[in-house]
């Protein structure tokens, strides 16, 4: 990273015409700024987060509709509420939707009976990939936030749960960091990097069992 913010710096100053497109988590602008002080004068970070409701319904309602499919609004309401807009959500959500509708209008019913699919798909792929590559520590870190609710959460709340000193779990919430599975908002706030990771804790570690 500080190589390539390197390279782009000298490229400025001989004003060469350089662009370079990428993307990626939350922390993605700290990072940046810890490789290099003046990596904000290089790069802009705008972000991309989930869609607003209006854009969400569209990504539901506009393939069906070229397929000659309607979707009924509660069943498209339904759908942008589970998947809170994540992009990725919307597609599991619409293709189980599709997949299990026996006719047009795709209903909220169906929409229902997709979810519990669409759910399972992502515990056995989505989420269960990110969960395997934890430790131990790690685990029960995820699993105390998913005990306060989606987040963010103070990081001494987080320690709280688990009955610790914060400083203790500092190794823990940068690896978990690095490893793209939490992000800081704010200072001293954390946050999971995707929704509906702590519902997903919470099914794949019930229970208390977790706190000791």
């Amino acid at each position: 990273m500080a190589a390539l913010i390197s390279a782009l710096h000298r490229c400025s100053q001989s004003q060469l015409p350089v662009t370079i497109v990428g993307a990626g988590l939350p922390q993605l602008r700290g990072q940046m700024g810890e490789a290099k002080s003046y990596a904000e004068r290089l790069f802009d970070f705008p972000q991309i987060g989930p869609l607003d409701g209006a854009d969400a319904r569209d990504a539901i309602v506009k393939p069906a509709e070229n397929e000659g499919v309607e979707i009924l609004s509660a069943a498209v309401d339904l759908i942008v509420t589970e998947t809170q807009g994540y992009p990725y959500f919307l597609q599991e959500w619409g293709k189980h939707a599709w997949n299990i509708a026996p006719k047009s209008p795709i209903t909220e019913a169906d929409v229902a009976d997709a979810s519990n699919e669409a759910i399972a798909t992502l515990d056995e792929s989505f989420f269960r990939v990110r969960f395997d590559r934890l430790t131990p520590a790690e685990k029960r870190y995820l699993r105390a936030m998913a005990d306060l609710g989606p987040g963010p959460h103070r990081s001494g709340d987080i320690a709280d749960q688990l009955g610790r000193p914060v400083q203790s779990f500092g190794p823990a919430r940068s690896n978990l960091i690095l490893k793209g599975m939490i992000w800081s908002p704010t200072h001293g706030d954390t946050a999971f990097t995707v929704p509906l990771f702590d519902q997903f804790m919470k099914r794949i570690m019930p229970g208390d069992v977790w706190k000791t």
